[in-house]
């Protein structure tokens, strides 16, 4: 028999919480569940969880990506390049039907921000 799996939780290495808080938290809007020296569990608005977890990290065009939805991509890439962002790609459509930016937090990780067209 098959197990169930379900995702529970994406964990971002950064290499400061507060930094890292800025973004994900002040300008995604997700919520701070619990803190922890070095450590911070945010929720989505579906539950999932993201962990950001204080350690030395080197982030690469190679690791995995966090993807996040938006009713409002524009008003969303601006939040987070005040909150000390940058932008990678702008906004752009893609084939798929989403429009769609990717992010940079400030440890250089990877974020996908898209709207439904």
């Amino acid at each position: 028999m098959t197990p169930t799996v379900t995702l529970r939780r994406i964990v971002v290495s950064v290499t400061s919480i507060e930094r890292a808080l800025a973004v994900y938290a002040d300008a995604l809007g997700l919520e701070v569940a619990r803190r922890a020296p070095g450590l911070a569990w945010l929720t989505s608005a579906d539950g999932v969880e993201l962990m950001l977890h204080e350690r030395p990290a080197t982030a690469s065009d190679t690791a995995v990506a966090v993807g996040f939805a938006t009713t409002a991509l524009d008003d969303t890439v601006t939040r987070w390049v005040a909150a000390g962002g940058a932008v990678a790609d702008p906004a752009a459509p893609q084939p798929w039907g989403e429009r769609m930016a990717v992010l940079r937090d400030a440890d250089g990780h990877l974020v996908c921000l898209s709207e439904s067209a």
